[in-house]
């Protein structure tokens, strides 16, 4: 195969290079892990909360080089750090959780009392993981950790982009043998994630609506569940009743966190009338204030685009909107410091129809529009794609309730914004384009990785076919 050249984001230099397996060597990898994963599935919930334990002291004891790893390829060092710390909350979480998910159902049939059933779990054999590069480790992990408790063996394909932790990480997996056999991260380009979907029981995607439908039309091939958590373009709705000091607080923060490179970023801001005026005063005041984290890297708040193309989606957008017609108040022009950064930018004078208000942005953009009433703002909420994530800020949460209930989105934050980043227990789908399949939070998370086996019991006499003959019914 191929060596692939991986760029540092802060610099823009090529200074990483790695090997994809070939298709020769992912066949084989999975029949190994096939192989090893009854052994995995028997041994029980117990002994693969242990070994899930083992390995969460194993990330503990490698951190600082998975961390530097991670901030490699990001560019970011606080959420390199973030990204190990919750990966391990996410072992202790599901560690926690699973036992009490894996109670059995009986029962017995209402039509024929003699008859009983009793449910069996089977656990997928192999999983497959393709996850991006926006937060490489919590991505990966988010889908792995899970399916490994619930008895499943487990191939990470990370994104080319930012391939570096699967290097630093394996050390800490090959210190718990009896994972090892189990859990095996690869790093590779599309073609890696194309081959690797035919040869796994289910697929977990994280990443674009593009590449989701690809791996879902080779999921569908291969008569494959497929699990995706695609694009968004969250709206947030700001009423009158909101305080716009407040509601600015929440809509900077939850738009650029991460430089916006985050699936519940928010990305469109729907300001009502009577409050647009100071909210939009503020909310420059206190975008103006963020830093980006050049030259020095542990000072600011944005660190640099990861992928450089991304840098340049979001420039043309920002372009095409000041043609027609908006204006930029902060930020607005890509910094070229070898990496590519772009501080907050606020767009006022915006139409629903421009791109930057229907094309997943990916960046620390916030382009705002005022409405009327909440009809108005309900209806451009929902006029587009995307349906990941939401928010509603008002005077009270029974208000912002009241429009989050007809926001067609997955998860809706009342009163904040992408709480979807932070709140894992409890289950909700994506809507529209944004995703398909069982959802990853909450107790479906667990459970989706089993298939249900009914086993039907039968307590009286077997009925003969003599009862079927058409003479009994004359």
């Amino acid at each position: 195969m191929k060596a692939i050249d991986v760029t540092n984001p802060r610099t823009g230099a090529v200074d990483y290079r790695f090997t994809p397996p070939s298709a020769a060597e992912l066949e084989a990898l999975c029949m190994r892990l096939r192989a090893a994963q009854p052994a995995w599935r028997d041994a029980g919930i117990e002994a693969r909360i242990g070994a899930l334990q083992r390995f969460r002291a194993a990330l503990e004891g490698h951190g600082p080089d998975i961390v530097r790893a991670l901030a490699t390829d990001t560019g970011r060092f606080l959420m390199a750090a973030s990204e190990v710390a919750s990966t391990m909350s996410a072992i202790d979480r599901w560690c926690a959780q699973a036992p009490g998910l894996l109670h059995e159902a009986e029962g017995r049939s209402t039509q024929v009392p003699s008859i009983h059933f009793r449910n069996q779990w089977v656990p997928y054999p192999l999983i497959g993981v393709i996850s991006p590069w926006n937060f490489p480790m919590v991505l990966a992990f988010i889908d792995a950790i899970p399916a490994l408790l619930a008895g499943c063996a487990v191939l990470i394909k990370p994104s080319e982009i930012t391939p570096r932790f699967a290097d630093a990480v394996r050390p800490a997996i090959e210190d718990v043998p009896e994972l090892a056999a189990v859990l095996q991260v690869r790093a590779g380009a599309g073609e890696t994630g194309a081959a690797m979907v035919p040869l796994v029981d289910a697929v977990c995607f994280t990443g674009s609506v593009r590449t989701g439908r690809l791996v879902a039309e080779s999921a569908a091939r291969a008569f494959i569940p497929a699990f995706l958590e695609l694009g968004g373009k969250d709206p947030v709705v700001v009423t009158g009743s909101a305080d716009p000091d407040r509601a600015a607080t929440i809509v900077l923060r939850a738009s650029t966190l991460g430089t916006g490179q985050a699936c519940q970023s928010l990305e469109r801001v729907y300001v009502h009338e009577s409050v647009y005026d100071a909210f939009v005063g503020k909310l420059v005041e206190k975008a103006s204030r963020v830093g980006i984290s050049w030259p020095d890297p542990h000072k600011g708040e944005l660190g640099p685009f990861i992928w450089g193309r991304q840098a340049e989606i979001v420039q043309e957008q920002i372009d095409d909107a000041a043609a027609r017609g908006a204006r930029v108040l902060t930020g607005g022009t890509v910094e070229d410091h070898g990496g590519k950064w772009l501080r907050p930018t606020v767009l006022v004078d915006v139409t629903q129809d421009m791109k930057v208000m229907q094309e997943e942005t990916f960046g620390p953009v916030m382009p705002i529009m005022k409405y009327r009433d909440a009809d108005e703002a309900v209806r451009l909420a929902n006029d587009g794609l995307y349906g990941l994530s939401a928010a509603v800020i008002a005077g009270t949460a029974e208000e912002a309730e009241a429009i989050g209930r007809r926001i067609d989105a997955g998860g809706i934050s009342i009163n904040d914004g992408a709480l979807t980043g932070v709140m894992h227990e409890c289950e909700k789908n994506s809507f529209k384009c944004s995703g398909m399949g069982g959802s990853r939070m909450g107790p479906g998370g667990f459970t989706r990785f089993f298939r249900k086996k009914a086993l039907i019991f039968q307590t009286a006499p077997p009925m003969p076919i003599e009862a079927f003959d058409e003479a009994n019914s004359a």
